[in-house]
């Protein structure tokens, strides 16, 4: 793709995210989202391949529908209250709706079933950027909303951890278990959101740092599939014998990064009396860790096929930048002990 369309697009997104940040009336908000959406369409289907063209109109199918949804929700909301203010949202309806307009934009359970097809359909950059950079702007107006129904965040919540466990079971390709891990985390963040929105902040945070790393491993690998993993020893050896760290941070295992927000959530919800909610999210987390131990025993444990069909390939040395694999590595591996500091500065 041509840079300077490239940086334009680029641009586009980061504008997008940053006019629904900084709005306080629902149509700027709607209008950052749409900038957001029209930006990444792009990037998504930049490699002309028919895998990514429905990938592409699967997403602006589902964008849309979220869209339209949450300017009906949000007229309907100034018809009934005379507001439009983000923060003035006191009606129940037009709450509700946005609440699922964005669950569908971000791809909580039941409304997620776009999110594995999608990711599957993409390249890893685009669906790193996917994954982190596009759950921000909805984020920010979830976190800003206050949902008046706790129930329906719960529902939403253990619905996703549950889908998000369940689904990625079976899966060989490794963007749809990134979905699939990527939907389970979703719903540890809604989960706790309406009792206390920092954690729900450090959580995306944590999630972010973690995704990164494993989006990078991947990339570096060139590894799309989980048989493509065994040949990982090959290319990257010392990068190999620390990924499997990086996927059961992913998992929630202590003494791992991943461990923190899992930890915190599970005593919030404990302290607010949905000791049921916590339980059933935990059993959820070791569904998903079953996933992230079977990679990491197809990366490190298994020896690639060395027949014709799948040769093992070349151990070239690699063009890509190893400093942001260093820095996210380090981050998801080593960021448990600063909990109490990062707790403190989220709770300024």
């Amino acid at each position: 793709m041509n840079p300077y369309i490239l940086a334009t697009l680029l641009f586009g997104l980061g504008l997008g995210t940053t006019i629904t940040f900084a709005s306080s009336h629902w149509l700027l908000a709607w209008m950052g989202l749409e900038m957001n959406t029209l930006a990444i369409i792009p990037l998504m289907a930049q490699n002309h391949h028919p895998r990514a063209v429905e990938a592409t109109t699967k997403y602006f199918l589902t964008q849309a529908t979220a869209a339209a949804m949450l300017l009906f929700a949000s007229t309907t909301n100034a018809w009934l209250t005379g507001q439009w203010n983000i923060e003035q949202m006191t009606h129940p309806i037009p709450t509700t709706m946005i609440m699922l307009a964005l669950a569908l934009k971000i791809g909580l359970a039941p409304v997620h079933a776009w999110l594995p097809e999608v990711l599957q359909g993409l390249d890893l950059t685009t669906g790193l950027i996917l994954s982190t950079w596009q759950k921000l702007a909805p984020f920010a107006l979830i976190l800003q909303i206050h949902p008046t129904n706790p129930t329906l965040l719960i529902v939403l919540g253990v619905a996703s951890t549950l889908v998000g466990g369940w689904g990625g079971l079976n899966q060989t390709q490794l963007r749809k278990i990134l979905a699939y891990s990527s939907i389970a985390h979703l719903g540890w963040m809604i989960l706790i959101l309406q009792f206390s929105p920092s954690l729900t902040l450090l959580t995306l945070l944590t999630y972010f740092i973690m995704t990164f790393s494993a989006f990078l491993v991947f990339k570096l690998n060139k590894a799309t599939n989980i048989n493509t993993l065994a040949t990982s020893w090959a290319k990257a050896p010392a990068l190999t014998s620390l990924t499997p760290l990086v996927l059961l941070s992913l998992g929630g295992l202590p003494p791992l990064t991943g461990f923190m927000p899992k930890w915190l959530i599970l005593q919030e919800l404990s302290k607010q009396d949905l000791a049921p909610v916590a339980t059933l999210a935990a059993l959820s987390a070791l569904l998903s860790l079953y996933f992230y131990l079977r990679l990491s025993y197809a990366m490190t444990l298994t020896m690639s096929p060395n027949n014709l069909s799948g040769t093992a390939s070349w151990r070239l040395p690699s063009l890509q930048p190893t400093l942001p694999v260093a820095t996210s590595l380090v981050a998801t591996l080593a960021l448990l002990p600063l909990t109490p500091a990062i707790t403190a500065i989220l709770t300024l």
